[in-house]
């Protein structure tokens, strides 16, 4: 056994882990005590990072096909590349470079970035490489841009234990970044006194902590901060002296949120004038204010005016460039801030220049020697796709990223993938969304077999190591990016320079470095050595410093051609969709507590299926009984895009009118096109990010009389095996959803028809189950279209499939999850009743998913227990483990701890 300290690969908090490895396998993950993004601690997810390296799934050999009907076959690294190269080539000298692009990932390290935005502005010469984060940051971007000069985070996570307010604005973080919501947690039971203002349409599990929760309207985030401003000024909280010494354009803002009344905001927001009041009180008389936010306010067409509203009210109050205060956008991926650093984006350059300076744009080919930056914008992405749909971009290539499930108006991007004359897939899972549409799979080295850097929200570089080796060919990204680039340049020039010819990722790093030299991002005094002495440090790391610096504009000096901040005067705009009679729903997307993005991998991983075991949307409970609608049901909900169907559930804090539906379902687990058939493209005019965040639809129950429910264990123990089997059946039926089952080792499908499939059909769904043997128990009634058979393992419950009549459902699955006795029931398992036999009580919603622990057990703990919530619930945990792992579940345990006591 051996130990590697790495970096963990979901979300931007950036945490700190150590890989346990033994035999060339890696075998377990925990949580690195002296990195100082998370000081040991993980989340579910991080904690269970050793499970998704292996196993089904994985792209293991290059595969190329000439035919785009016919499957790909291996290939060798060589026949692959080579084909590439000539392609590439080809299309470039017959329709320019503009017809290639690259899309590339916020998981991929900075390294891999370098060398992709290198090749993609250096040797193909096109400014076409666009990244996913533009689906989550480029707001953000946009909005520190436009106020601070300069994309850079001023804040850290230090400041969360010296603020004395905290703004939570459009970030469920409890769930996204819930390491960091630890954090948080922490500060307010050092300091009760600390004030916590969430803003978010539903009341969310963040929203717990709140001592101000303000339930917006969706989108109505500008009118909320200018109103937040109007009150400030009239009540004398702007820091007058602040205003004058450091920022421009005050006066504008002051005249534009004149307007913005208490009384307008109240109507505007649907919030009340006293609680807007509240607000902007507590935030103005703060010794120190922070904010954090998230997708709630970049994911919109008015995503850079929303970021920038918000940095307003600190620069009108001087709550930046100190401890405890600054607007502090929190990273939804990885090395989405690497990505930007690194200009990886179409309308940026290496270290923060801009694409539209010819001064930034001759700096950078001077550092590359090439002639020339290209200066036509590139394609960002939702306009890459629709340029491939038009046939204007001919060959994609895909890095690290499945657009076939992440982008919005899904049936216009599989038609652009559809339609390209080359689609190349650098994955290093071959069973994406995006992988059927691939003319050439290349096999990409994963998390745990690569080495590099990333950067996470606080402007933090961090190492990322290799503890085994990538499986079959898989190679390491950048290495795959630059054995083409040599092909390509051979092609296009004649000949292969040393433009590409690194060695190893440390190469690549100090080229990268050399190019921030000078500049805000300055890491010109970082290297792998400092990183592996002193561990991550923050950036700018200039040569001579000993540290990263914590906080920028300290000194109140922005990153303006003359030193000071600029106020925005951006005037409110509603939704880019607004409902009507058609489409009267308000939908908003967002996050699991377990899953993360497309469930590439957090979906391999049984235990994280626990808290959320289907796909499921949420409404008010109101909202359900007016339309005649109970929790379970079926619906259909369409947009003026596409459909899905998908099942109810009831949720007291989602507000009338709106549904909440979590983004990470996509056709590998729902038929169809999964969410993002619903969202709409519109984007924001400057940070060219899509409104993924909201749109309009319309639901009812859906008319698909006939339904079946399968679940069970296999016998081999295989479920990853049997899960991909069950993949590929989702699009035979008109509504069909698979899953893990967090327990018994376990599959689970669902699906619904407008009539009864062929026998054939439920016959070979049988023998998937296996439940077509001699020691199945049977039941049929042709007549009703009911069918239920069961298959035991010895006392335990093995296998179930019901058609027609599911009544028994429920019961069932808790028989086959918790391995209760069953055998000696007989023929009573085959009873069409949802009265359970004795012995077997429901668990309730599996609330820790790291210990198994339900609802009920939790609830008659609680009650059981004396004292006041605090007491009971740690009388709850002691007695039953939940939320003493990875403690993501204490916001919904403190919840029930409230309930109990107020119950009592």
């Amino acid at each position: 056994m051996s130990e590697v300290h790495s970096t963990c690969c979901y979300c931007g908090v950036g945490c700190g882990v150590i890989i346990d490895r033994r035999d060339g396998r890696i075998t377990g993950v925990r949580g690195d005590p002296k990195h100082p993004a998370n000081f040991g601690r993980l989340c579910g997810k991080g904690q269970t990072l050793h499970e998704t390296v292996g196993g089904h799934g994985r792209a293991l050999f290059p595969e190329l096909r000439h035919d785009r009907h016919a499957p790909r076959q291996r290939v060798s690294w060589d026949a692959a590349l080579d084909h590439i190269a000539d392609r590439f080539a080809a299309i470039i000298r017959e329709h320019g470079p503009d017809a290639v692009a690259f899309y590339v990932s916020g998981q991929l390290l900075t390294e891999d970035y370098y060398a992709f935005n290198k090749l993609a502005r250096a040797l193909a010469g096109t400014n076409n490489i666009d990244s996913n984060s533009r689906l989550c940051m480029s707001s953000a971007v946009a909005g520190y841009k436009a106020t601070l000069g300069a994309d850079a985070p001023p804040a850290c996570y230090e400041d969360i234990d010296h603020a004395d307010c905290i703004v939570i604005a459009g970030s469920n973080a409890a769930w996204a970044h819930p390491v960091l919501f630890r954090r948080i947690e922490d500060a307010k039971a050092k300091n009760p006194e600390l004030k916590i203002i969430v803003i978010d349409p539903r009341r969310t599990a963040t929203a717990e902590i709140a001592d101000l929760h303000l339930a917006i309207q969706p989108g109505s985030d500008v009118a909320l901060f200018h109103g937040m401003l109007n009150a400030l000024l009239w009540e004398n909280l702007a820091n007058a002296g602040y205003i004058e010494a450091h920022t421009r354009g005050y006066d504008a803002l002051k005249t534009l949120v004149r307007e913005y009344t208490p009384e307008f905001v109240a109507e505007t927001c649907g919030i009340s004038s006293d609680e807007l009041l509240t607000a902007a009180r507590w935030f103005g008389t703060a010794r120190a204010a922070l904010s954090l936010y998230c997708m709630g306010l970049n994911q919109s067409a008015a995503g850079a005016d929303k970021n920038a509203a918000l940095i307003n009210l600190h620069l009108a109050t001087g709550h930046i460039g100190r401890p405890g205060a600054g607007p502090f956008s929190l990273t939804g991926q990885p090395n989405a801030m690497g990505g930007r650093e690194t200009g990886s984006m179409a309308n940026l350059l290496i270290g923060h220049r801009d694409l539209d300076s010819a001064a930034d744009r001759a700096e950078v080919a001077k550092l590359w020697d090439v002639p020339a930056i290209p200066a036509r914008p590139g394609k960002t992405a939702i306009e890459m796709f629709e340029a491939i749909r038009q046939g204007r971009i001919k060959a994609v290539w895909i890095a690290c990223t499945n657009p076939a499930q992440s982008l919005p108006a899904q049936n216009t991007v599989r038609d652009a993938l559809m339609n390209a004359e080359l689609v190349v897939l650098q994955e290093a899972y071959a069973d994406t969304e995006t992988a059927p549409y691939a003319d050439v799979l290349l096999p990409a080295a994963g998390w745990g077999e690569k080495e590099g850097t990333v950067t996470n929200s606080e402007r933090r570089i961090s190492r990322v190591r290799a503890a085994v080796e990538p499986p079959g060919e898989a190679r390491p990204d950048w290495r795959i990016a630059c054995d083409f680039a040599m092909r390509l340049e051979r092609r296009l020039h004649g000949r292969a320079s040393a433009r590409f010819a690194f060695d190893n990722p440390r190469q690549i790093f100090n080229e990268y470095r050399e190019m921030t030299r000078g500049r805000d991002t300055d890491i010109s005094g970082l290297g792998y050595a400092t990183l592996d002495a002193k561990g991550p440090q923050q950036w700018p790391y200039a040569i001579g410093a000993r540290q990263g610096r914590a906080r920028l504009y300290e000194d109140g000096l922005f990153a303006t051609a003359d030193g000071r901040a600029r106020f925005a005067a951006v005037p409110y705009r509603p939704v880019a969709e607004m409902t009507d009679a058609r489409f009267p729903v308000r939908l908003n997307t967002g996050r699991l507590r377990d899953q993360w993005h497309g469930m590439t991998r957090s979906g391999r991983v049984a235990r994280l299926w626990a808290h959320a075991p289907e796909p499921a949307v949420a409404l008010n409970p109101d909202d359900l009984a007016r339309r005649g609608l109970r929790s379970g049901d079926l619906l259909r909900l369409e947009s003026r895009r596409g459909a899905l169907h998908v099942i109810a559930a009831a949720d007291a804090g989602i507000a009338p009118g709106q549904a909440f539906l979590p983004m990470h379902w996509g056709s590998r687990y729902l038929s169809g096109a999964g969410i993002n058939a619903l969202t709409l493209p519109v984007t924001d005019p400057r940070s060219f990010q899509p409104e993924l965040k909201h749109c309009a639809i319309r639901l009812a129950k859906a008319a698909l009389p006939w339904r079946l429910i399968a679940f069970g264990t296999p016998r081999d123990g295989d479920a990853l095996a049997r899960l991909a089997q069950l993949q590929a059946w989702l699009p035979r039926f008109e509504f069909a959803s698979c899953s893990l089952t967090a327990e018994a080792g376990g599959v689970l499908l669902r699906a619904a028809a407008s009539a009864a499939p062929a026998d054939d059909v439920l016959e070979a769904l049988h023998a998937l189950f296996e439940l077509d043997g001699e020691d199945v128990l049977r039941y049929a009634d042709p007549a009703r279209g009911n069918t239920r058979r069961v298959r035991l393992d010895g006392e335990r419950v093995a296998a179930v499939c019901l058609t027609g009549d599911g009544s028994s459902e429920s019961w069932l699955r808790e028989f086959h999850a918790q391995g209760l006795p069953a055998a000696a029931l007989g023929a009573m398992l085959l009873a069409p009743t949802d009265r359970a036999p004795a012995g077997a009580a429901s668990r309730g919603r599996i609330i820790c998913s790291c210990h198994g622990v339900g609802e009920t057990a939790i609830v008659d703990a609680l009650r059981g227990a004396a004292g006041d919530a605090t007491a009971r619930l740690g009388s709850a945990q002691q007695q039953l483990l939940c939320g003493t792992q990875c403690g993501s579940c204490l916001p919904e345990l403190r919840k029930l701890a409230a309930a109990a006591v107020a119950a009592a």
